[in-house]
């Protein structure tokens, strides 16, 4: 047996399973103990050194760190993203225990394209430094898929605002409503480095029969929530299905029931275990009233005079292949239509960097 290596931290962290299993490694146990204590300010100081945006993560977290607490061994597990939020919500102004701007920059200049949360979360870091840090985003408004993109039912305004004012006040230059169409041009400002944290901003969408003919009814999933966030749109059919099994689609059929949608489905070619939406997404959305039918692969998309009728599935079921991999395998039963007034396509995002010139010496 090898003797145990307490060379590297991780060997710490991993003693505590729940500071583990959060990507940010927050010291889940410390900061419940300060608000345990009644020291709200001290454990949202906790939470913001390593994961930067308490408020709002206590409010959208996938919270990796739940299904891996101790405590679940024996009875239910900690609500950790919860209680995040309760430090966040109880805590006092803590604007003097963040870390104050540089006095004396160091003369390195960084551009940051994309205004959400890694941008951010580097130029937090770096600006005390002395770096001088640029902020380019599309949007007036800093904080990215956080503000245009999650539900306003889910996360107030009023917190994404005091969180990223919190970053945008150590002195770091926001150029809101600012396209970066060219890396070269930008590389051509002088900057010392560039960050790329643009993210995944291009929904996926389905090239099936019917899409371009009844186009005015059929909305991708992230680009529909970005147009409710900021008030493009503020109704919806009465009957509208929803393409996908992910936090996003879970995201649209909430909206959608809140923007006038009595008849709202979410309709996934994968198992209700398999879909990629956390458990209490789909629970939240069943307890609306929100069917979720699992496989079901959409073939077509059906119209009459230019106007969007339904979907046509095809039913599928799970089997395994020789070598032991999953595959979705028609049923042969006769595909099945449902009819609906609007569809959302929730089924993934990608990235897109047309403004990353291919000889700039990026690797794709």
């Amino acid at each position: 047996m090898k003797p145990t290596d307490i060379a590297t931290p991780d060997y710490f962290h991993k003693v505590v399973d729940c500071q583990w299993a959060c990507p940010a490694h927050t010291p889940v146990p410390e900061y419940i103990r300060l608000i345990a204590a009644g020291r709200y300010s001290d454990a949202y100081m906790i939470n913001w050194q390593s994961n930067v945006f308490p408020g709002i993560l206590g409010r959208t977290c996938d919270r990796p760190c739940e299904p891996a607490c101790r405590r679940g061994r024996v009875e239910e597990g900690e609500a950790i993203c919860r209680l995040k939020r309760v430090a966040a919500d109880k805590k006092d102004d803590i604007r003097h225990r963040l870390p104050k701007r540089a006095l004396r920059k160091n003369g390195k200049r960084i551009a940051f394209v994309g205004a959400g949360p890694a941008s951010l979360t580097a130029a937090r870091d770096l600006a005390p430094l002395g770096y001088q840090c640029t902020i380019y985003d599309g949007d007036a408004q800093a904080g990215g898929m956080i503000r245009s993109q999650i539900p306003k039912f889910r996360l107030p305004e009023t917190v994404i605002d005091e969180e990223v004012g919190y970053i945008l006040d150590m002195g770091i230059e926001f150029q809101g409503g600012t396209r970066v169409d060219s890396l070269a041009a930008l590389l051509g400002e002088g900057y010392d480095a560039v960050m790329v944290g643009s993210g995944a901003p291009r929904g996926r969408d389905l090239d099936i029969p019917g899409r371009k003919e009844a186009a005015k009814n059929i909305h991708i999933g992230i680009d529909w929530l970005s147009s409710v966030s900021f008030g493009h749109v503020d109704k919806i059919g009465k009957r509208v299905i929803v393409l996908g099994g992910g936090n996003t689609a879970m995201d649209c059929c909430r909206s959608s029931r809140r923007l006038g949608g009595d008849d709202v489905k979410v309709i996934v070619r994968s198992g209700f275990e398999e879909m990629k939406a956390s458990p209490w997404e789909k629970e939240d959305a069943m307890h609306e009233g929100i069917p979720i039918i699992n496989y079901h692969v959409p073939k077509s998309f059906t119209h009459e005079d230019g106007r969007l009728t339904g979907v046509m599935f095809e039913k599928v079921a799970a089997t395994q292949d020789e070598q032991g991999r999953r595959q979705l395998v028609p049923t042969g039963e006769p595909e099945i239509h449902f009819a609906c007034d609007d569809v959302l396509i929730a089924v993934g995002q990608e990235n897109a960097f047309p403004w990353i010139e291919r000889d700039s010496g990026v690797k794709f």
